[in-house]
């Protein structure tokens, strides 16, 4: 298996909560970076029947002075634990690890969360420093970066099944929603909003849903951490800009496997989707992998100019456009160009798909793969290398 970016101190005093979508891998780390764990599943129906009868068991389980880890695997199955879990802490000194792959019942439930006590970290799917020599751009941008992806003889169907596995495990059993073919349906035309400033009422309209319904589910896809937002960057503004947000699946591969195709579809747009898809999930991931504190936007202004991704926080301001074409045009550094006459401070990255890297002025153009590789240092990354095993 790949060594994972995510760097929690095995000899560490405090408790962490760690989210992320299911399959990418959280359940692998603690086997293999807490191996002396005691560990809780909630998937396991033994595990889950007696904690949800009588959370206080708990306890029982728990050997008297016990000094290591102690991992509750799914918590938001049972979000009443985490009150157990704030008493243990405090009165008899254990640390654990809770993992979820949802907040949406912690949320709902306004569930006790530490008070906090816990670190909070976010695990993603696999990036190409990663998967080191085994990375493919193609093979990214065709199946994501799912860790199974990598390990399944038809990742297309593990994909597939990935979706169905959600739709039925953490939206049906978690009594999330009860009309599930109205939420896969909307999914499959939130899809065409991928990387799309987002537009509540056409996206109804399509689904043939009440906008308010959809606003809701949205959010429940926030909240499932299968997809998430992204917020246009206002900060002193000297021109007119749009106002709304725009929306991405959080990996690659799934936003694929969930949009539908068809002989209209335009194989260009699609593509061009998925590479901003696969830069922003590298970003996502390495802004909280090095928990370097940048908040991710972008920027556009109402006559349509803008720049993909704007990263913003104490290392700086960053500016990256992301262009599937081999050759630069003049027309594909303007909205950097405007954006740096408004912000003259800022960094401005293109990555394209040429072979060699370029310099228009103040912009730097990189390959790609190039730019995927080299993010930690865009983004002003420059302590010690984040490329051994962090066990």
């Amino acid at each position: 298996m790949y060594n994972r970016l995510l760097k929690i101190n095995p000899k560490s005093k405090e408790s962490c909560l760690l989210l992320g979508p299911r399959g990418t891998g959280k359940t692998h780390w603690i086997t293999h970076h807490l191996p002396d764990a005691l560990v809780f599943n909630l998937l396991k129906t033994a595990t889950f029947a007696e904690f949800i009868a009588n959370p206080s068991r708990l306890e029982n389980h728990i050997p008297p002075n016990f000094q290591n880890w102690i991992v509750i695997d799914e918590v938001q199955k049972i979000p009443a634990l985490l009150n157990e879990v704030h008493r243990l802490i405090e009165s008899k000194g254990y640390k654990f690890l809770l993992t979820g792959s949802s907040a949406r019942k912690l949320k709902r439930e306004g569930a006790n969360l530490l008070a906090g006590r816990a670190l909070s970290y976010t695990m993603h799917p696999l990036t190409c420093r990663e998967l080191g020599d085994d990375f493919s751009l193609d093979v990214a941008l065709k199946f994501g970066l799912l860790p199974k992806v990598y390990s399944s003889e038809n990742a297309q169907h593990y994909l597939k099944t990935y979706i169905g596995t959600y739709l039925q495990e953490e939206i049906l059993q978690e009594g999330i929603l009860r009309n599930i073919g109205e939420f896969s349906r909307f999914l499959e035309v939130a899809s065409f909003s991928q990387g799309e400033v987002l537009n509540m009422s056409e996206v109804a309209r399509e689904a043939g849903i009440k906008q308010k319904i959809v606003s809701t589910y949205f959010q429940i896809t926030e909240d499932l951490l299968i997809g998430f937002k992204v917020p246009i960057f206002m900060k002193r503004a000297q021109r007119q800009l749009i106002a709304h947000p725009k929306f991405y699946f959080f990996d690659v591969g799934v936003y694929r496997a969930i949009r539908p195709t068809g002989p209209l579809d335009l194989q260009s747009e699609i593509d061009g989707r998925a590479l901003e898809t696969l830069f922003v999930q590298h970003l996502r991931a390495i802004n909280d992998y090095l928990d370097l504190g940048y908040t991710i936007y972008y920027w556009r202004t109402r006559n349509g100019l803008e720049v993909d991704f704007v990263v913003y926080g104490e290392n700086g301001l960053i500016a990256f456009e992301i262009k599937r074409k081999r050759k630069i045009s003049t027309k594909d550094l303007r909205g950097l160009r405007t954006f740096s006459n408004d912000y003259p401070m800022a960094k401005l990255y293109l990555l394209y798909g040429g072979e060699a890297p370029e310099y228009h002025d103040n912009i730097t153009a990189l390959p790609i793969l190039e730019g995927l590789k080299r993010l930690p240092e865009l983004l002003n990354y420059t302590t010690e290398s984040t490329d051994t095993d962090n066990a």
